[in-house]
């Protein structure tokens, strides 16, 4: 048996990777990237950089995607728990415009692979969370795009019920993404290098 274990969603390309955890009465060591291993799994990804933020309960950060330098990207929370998405904006996709979700958490070790072409976000549901992910190309500032968390055409199921605060925290940039609708209408989107 490898030592990562992936789990295939309802969207091609999208999946959970467990990693093999080895535990005693000293903590627990596990590897959380091999290309090799990687590899074997079918996931053949050549990551260049790697970010870590830290958030408190309730931030939502996305949904991001790049126009340009478009991004795979591999995630995981390192402390805490996040409710993380993947949403599908790959033209000609039959599962275009649809989303994959998934709790990350400190404890479970999941980590989440996003191919290129998805917008992707996070909602942090505990107190605070660190939450890191390797990208397989650069950070590009002027090619930034999002997507609305909320809109109703994608409706992705926040779990917002177990939250407990009165609205979600997002950056002023974020709260201005347009809809999928909208995003479908203008030229940036129709010149996407995913």
């Amino acid at each position: 048996m490898g030592k990562f274990k992936r789990t295939d969603t309802s969207i091609e390309g999208v999946c959970i990777i467990e990693p093999t955890v080895f535990g005693d009465n000293r903590g627990y060591f596990m590897e959380t990237y091999s290309k090799k291993d990687f590899e074997e799994i079918g996931l053949n990804y050549n990551f260049v950089q790697d970010n870590q933020s830290k958030s408190k309960k309730g931030v939502l950060r996305g949904l991001h995607f790049q126009k340009e330098n478009t991004q795979a990207k591999l995630v995981r929370c390192l402390k805490g728990e996040v409710f993380d998405v993947a949403v599908d904006l790959r033209p000609g996709s039959k599962t275009y415009g649809k989303w994959e979700g998934v709790i990350l958490t400190e404890e479970n070790k999941k980590m989440f692979m996003i191919p290129k072409g998805f917008a992707h976000g996070f909602l942090v549901l505990s107190d605070e969370a660190e939450f890191a992910y390797k990208c397989d190309d650069i950070y590009n500032h002027d090619a930034e795009g999002g997507l609305k968390y909320n809109d109703p055409d994608v409706a992705i199921n926040w779990p917002m019920e177990s939250l407990r605060v009165e609205e979600i925290l997002t950056s002023e940039k974020d709260s201005k993404w347009p809809s999928l609708k909208e995003l479908k209408e203008t030229e940036l989107f129709k010149n996407l290098s995913m």
